[in-house]
């Protein structure tokens, strides 16, 4: 009898491990945790979405800033660690969806596409698009261009040998990536460096590496004096920003979606590159820059 009874109580506890180590499908009503990438727009967006929520809901707001890129977030989002970040349309349609990408399809096709596969495999909802698009330019320092006489993607194929690229880690590993563009174009480059997202514009600036894989918003193309080629075969498709959540989280929140979709269309292209070159040029904090921004707009206090 004894024995019966430890089998039993071995089971119990082995039962309540499990149920523990699970990750986070259960959602906790009136709670969230926001993250987002390592790069200063995604800290800003993760404290804009966060300082809307304390201002106009109830609920506890955590921000987890700069956790990672978009494989670390996935993972993150399976488990539970975190809830919601802001995920750019053509990185979920081509990256983690690993649809293919036809030049000349819709933006609001890539999302509606998008949308229903993160709902279909991940139980993510993508709610309403911020309404700015940040998709990846090569920039090069402006008297290179010039000197080489470079003004798209197609021009660079001669000279690439004699050059190196620079991007962060994980460009070289997406299925929209290093890879693909080099195959899209016929790219051989000289030399292939890593580097933080954040870096990358004084490192051309400098002359340490050569063309870099640029974001349209960022203020630092024109602050550099760096030239962006044309993108003259459309490889990159519309990464158009937009809040994504577990599905759970909307389920224990229900009127959650309706208060975040309050932010659909807050943000023009202009607007989020001067909002990065507040942090990145003027040296202001991204929480603080968030919260002008919001108060800008009369959207908090």
């Amino acid at each position: 009898m004894k024995k019966l009874v430890t089998i039993f109580i071995s089971s119990i506890l082995i039962l309540s491990l499990v149920a523990c180590s699970s990750g986070g499908d259960e959602a906790e009503s009136g709670k969230i945790v926001i993250s987002g990438k390592k790069y200063t727009e995604q800290v800003i967006l993760s404290h804009l979405m966060a300082e809307y929520l304390k201002a106009n809901t109830d609920m506890e707001v955590e921000v987890k800033e700069a956790l990672g890129g978009v494989f670390v977030l996935q993972e993150a989002m399976k488990k539970g660690d975190i809830d919601m970040y802001v995920e750019y349309t053509g990185t979920g349609y081509l990256n983690v969806l690993k649809n293919e990408y036809t030049p000349g399809q819709s933006p609001d096709d890539i999302y509606n596409e998008t949308k229903e596969g993160y709902a279909d495999e991940f139980n993510v909802a993508w709610l309403e698009p911020l309404g700015f698009n940040n998709t990846y330019a090569l920039a090069l320092r402006g008297e290179l261009a010039d000197e080489l006489g470079l003004q798209t993607y197609s021009d660079l194929v001669e000279a690439a040998p004699e050059l190196s690229f620079g991007a962060d880690p994980e460009f070289f590993e997406r299925g929209d990536g290093y890879d693909a563009l080099a195959d899209a174009y016929g790219y051989e480059f000289g030399e292939k460096k890593n580097i933080d997202p954040d870096l990358q514009y004084t490192a051309a600036k400098d002359g340490e590496i050569d063309v870099i894989t640029a974001f349209s918003t960022d203020a630092r193309i024109s602050q550099y004096d760096l030239t962006v080629l044309e993108d003259d075969k459309d490889f990159f498709p519309p990464y158009y920003a937009a809040p994504i959540i577990r599905q759970e989280v909307l389920d224990a929140n229900p009127e959650l979606a309706d208060k975040i979709n309050e932010l659909a269309g807050i943000l023009s292209d202009d607007e989020m590159r001067e909002l990065n070159a507040e942090v990145n040029l003027e040296k202001k904090q991204p929480k603080d820059v968030a919260i002008e921004f919001l108060q800008s707009k009369g959207m908090i206090e």
